[in-house]
């Protein structure tokens, strides 16, 4: 659940004037910041709402929530840019598809999609008879789809667009490329296939996704390998922290004693100037800034002469927040699980409140004491399960999300009878992660837009009314999920290297 080696940075920065400042924990800035230095820029990476690699309760470090990624071999832009890194072997390394590849519990039946092609065959067509030929065909088919949109996404589009050139030449590219309007495979209302395309909202960032790039490539692309990452979502935020430092960078983190909480962004006029920290005199300047935070964190630290930034306050509030990922942790002995369950499993709650639950197993990590490393725990593991509740649940009370809880509690202990006795922790993100920056947490929220949706994927403009910030969230591609939070930090690092118009060693 989370990398042994614990991330060793600097004490603190070495300089207090860069060329970028990228503010915010999300993997498009952690992107960013390691291929600005890469290419020779001088950025300091402050990641602000950092949660760190898990949260701890009960003497154990559990994650926030499961945490699914495609194979990197499913992303040939992404592979692009982690190659200029020279982290694709690393993150290969780090990838291993779940055993089996995927497990789907309805109310009658429990299937194991084997990734060998016969056992899965044989799995599923003994579960639901004729049907499972059609499931088989329609799970094959969806599993193959990204690929008819990889050459499009190979080619670095403008996306999403920026003023009527970016667009005509977005447009003209989207025609050349008639495989990004294929539509889904899986469409059947059976209930198995229903329960995979509940998959969908695991892996994007998109609460309603209508069009068919955004309901075919994540889903995709997970499908051919539903893999897990070592340390999962955090784990690979830090694999491209470490290279940031490496390539002299800076970083400020949660073990920074400089600090790395930004109490507002200060403006020169109509353009960005720097950041201040909290309890800090020192002003961090930079000639652009790359917001890789959630929108509404941004929109924070925005506290003087608001009137004066207007525009980038509206820019920012065509994002809303609509769902949020509610996870439930169990601790357990290994021996108490059933030994039928997957490492990876979908689960149908008949709940129309709660939809699919998705669990993943996690290796049990002790909580780090004083000077010791967090350590794995053999023959324990983490059941974590995750449901996606309204985003207003947050407010609606702690006996509110108590009960959600029980009724997620309720769910395993139909997955897994006789397994609750045995538990040695019960957690909940939302309920015992309190002292953790960012608490307000969203592990993986779900988000509608007021902005034109082009390709139905798009979410925020990169570049804003604030002319040196630009966004790298995963706000800005919402409906690629994880391909998009990275395609966004790709992209950034190439306009901000406009932006500066500075030599790339790398072109001679």
């Amino acid at each position: 659940m989370t990398s042994a080696a614990k991330l060793k940075l600097p004490s603190g920065p070495s300089r207090h004037v860069y060329d970028v400042i990228v503010l915010g924990s999300q993997l498009g800035g952690a992107l960013t910041a390691a291929l600005l230095a890469r290419r020779n820029h001088r950025v300091l990476l402050v990641e602000h709402d950092g949660m760190g690699p898990g949260y701890e309760h009960g003497g154990y470090v559990l994650p926030y929530a499961p945490f699914v990624a495609p194979p990197l071999k499913s992303m040939p832009a992404v592979e692009e840019a982690l190659t200029e890194l020279g982290l694709t072997t690393a993150v290969q390394r780090a990838l291993r598809p779940h055993s089996p590849e995927l497990q789907l519990v309805l109310p009658r039946s429990r299937m194991d999609l084997h990734a060998d092609t016969a056992r899965r065959k044989a799995e599923v067509t003994r579960e639901l008879g004729d049907e499972g030929e059609a499931l088989l065909g329609a799970l094959a088919g969806t599993a193959a789809q990204h690929e008819a949109s990889d050459a499009f996404f190979k080619e670095q589009p403008e996306l999403p667009p920026d003023g009527f050139f970016e667009g005509w030449g977005l447009k003209k590219l989207i025609k050349s490329h008639p495989g990004l309007e294929a539509p889904p495979r899986l469409v059947s209302d059976a209930p198995a296939a229903a329960l995979v395309r509940g998959l969908r909202s695991f892996v994007t960032h998109l609460e309603k996704p209508d069009a068919p790039l955004a309901l075919t490539r994540p889903l995709s692309q997970v499908l051919s390998a539903p893999s897990t990452f070592v340390g999962g979502h955090e784990g690979l935020r830090e694999l491209l922290t470490r290279r940031v430092a490496e390539l002299g960078g800076d970083v400020l983190n949660r073990d920074s004693p400089t600090g790395f909480i930004v109490e507002e962004l200060s403006f020169d006029g109509n353009k960005f100037a720097g950041v201040k920290l909290v309890r800090s005199d020192t002003l961090y300047r930079a000639s652009c800034l790359v917001a890789a935070t959630d929108s509404g964190a941004l929109r924070r630290l925005v506290k003087t002469d608001k009137k004066h930034h207007r525009d980038l306050l509206e820019h920012l509030d065509q994002s809303n927040t609509k769902s949020i990922l509610f996870t439930v942790n169990w601790v357990v002995p290994e021996p108490a699980l059933p030994r039928g369950l997957g490492e990876l499993t979908l689960v149908d709650t008949q709940d129309a409140e709660l939809g699919p639950m998705l669990i993943q197993l996690h290796p049990a990590r002790t909580a780090p004491g004083s000077a010791k490393e967090s350590k794995e725990v053999e023959g324990v593991r983490v059941v974590c399960a995750g449901v996606f509740v309204p985003a207003s649940a947050r407010d609606l009370g702690e006996e509110y999300l108590h009960g959600v809880a029980a009724r997620i509690d309720a769910q395993l202990d139909a997955v897994m009878p006789f397994t609750a006795q045995h538990r040695l922790l019960r957690s909940a993100p939302y309920l015992d992660a309190g002292d953790v920056r960012g608490s307000r947490l969203m592990p993986h929220p779900l988000y509608s837009f007021e902005s034109e949706a082009f390709l139905g994927v798009t979410g925020l403009s990169q570049r804003t009314p604030v002319k040196n910030l630009l966004l790298a969230g995963r706000e800005v591609l919402p409906g690629l999920g994880l391909e998009g939070e990275l395609l966004a930090g790709a992209r950034a690092a190439r306009l901000v290297q406009e932006m500066l118009k500075k030599k790339d060693p790398l072109k001679g």
